[in-house]
């Protein structure tokens, strides 16, 4: 069994925004503050990055028209005794999940983390 760090995208719609800043600010509020309720404050929670079709850079992920937004969160979490990537890619995204029900969610990247030799 090994230790991962799941990374999964969460799609966050937030009403009654005047700028990108306000949106961001919001969507990463509620989000932790569902996880923290929940007992999770171990969900690392940003906004997430999306690359420039033109250049290529990347810039924060926040949509607006007509007053809401919607945000693209990064969420990180650690999983540990998993018996694989698939596996922690479940355990995350069922834990994660039932924090933020009615949040689309999907898994981006599992990193397995190495063992300590102790």
């Amino acid at each position: 069994m090994s230790n991962y760090l799941v990374a999964m995208e969460a799609a966050w719609l937030v009403r009654d925004v005047a700028g990108v800043d306000d949106a961001i600010g919001v969507a990463v509020s509620e989000a932790g503050r569902r996880l923290n309720e929940e007992g999770m404050e171990y969900v690392e929670v940003e906004v997430g990055a999306t690359g420039c079709p033109a250049c290529g850079e990347p810039f924060d992920s926040a949509f607006i028209a007509a007053e809401t937004a919607l945000v693209g969160l990064a969420l990180e979490m650690d999983v540990f005794n998993a018996d694989s990537e698939e596996h922690a890619s479940r355990i995350a995204k069922s834990e994660v999940g039932g924090a933020l029900r009615d949040v689309p969610l999907d898994v981006v990247e599992v990193f397995e983390e190495p063992e300590d030799e102790a």
